[in-house]
């Protein structure tokens, strides 16, 4: 079945868990404080859309295409982002609350998060090269066998990165935060 084609559309206040999605190719449309609450975005295409002030809390994203998209001021909780389709997957988040989400085994490399709330977000196995993670909030986010080789986390905070077990070559950290990598060895710090 193909697929219907929305271009430059602006979709404004909709409640996508009263009004039914339509899975569709969106390009460059934008959505401004939209309800995508427990939605069923699968099979969806968004290629350099703009996602403002959104809910997408609990949305399903089975093989949803997300490329060159930019999510601002969004609340996105319990995302499984590994279940979107992997060719061409890009966005930006900016303002955004992503706790709880999903980024399992993904590559993302060049990925900006600015600003976001990440609490408890899994980053097992994913590659974020050259990320950019601009005042975020990583509490209890989990990084295991993560490639953040590049990566710029000068401004991040509460994160625990395990050196020995991430790649993390090149990647820029700054102090008091930089405390974070040696979280593993239950040490006391004095920063005087």
């Amino acid at each position: 079945m193909e697929k219907n084609y929305i271009t430059e559309k602006t979709f404004e206040g909709i409640d996508f868990s009263i009004e039914e999605f339509q899975a569709a190719e969106y390009d460059r449309c934008t959505f401004n404080s939209c309800n995508f609450s427990k939605c069923n975005l699968s099979d969806a295409v968004f290629t350099e859309c703009a996602l403002n002030g959104c809910d997408v809390t609990l949305a399903k994203l089975g093989n949803t295409a997300i490329r060159d998209t930019i999510f601002k001021d969004c609340k996105m909780l319990g995302l499984r982002f590994e279940n979107c389709n992997e060719f061409g997957l890009s966005f930006t988040f900016e303002n955004c609350v992503l706790n709880d989400s999903s980024f399992y085994k993904l590559k993302i490399k060049k990925t900006i998060f600015k600003n976001c709330r990440m609490h408890d977000i899994d980053f097992n196995e994913a590659d974020l090269s050259a990320s950019v993670f601009d005042k975020c909030d990583l509490k209890g986010v989990v990084f295991n066998r993560t490639t953040l080789e590049k990566a710029d986390l000068r401004t991040a905070f509460n994160y625990s990165i395990d050196p020995e077990l991430n790649r993390i070559k090149k990647a820029q950290f700054s102090i008091p935060s930089v405390i974070g990598l040696l979280n593993k060895y239950d040490i006391k710090i004095a920063l005087n």
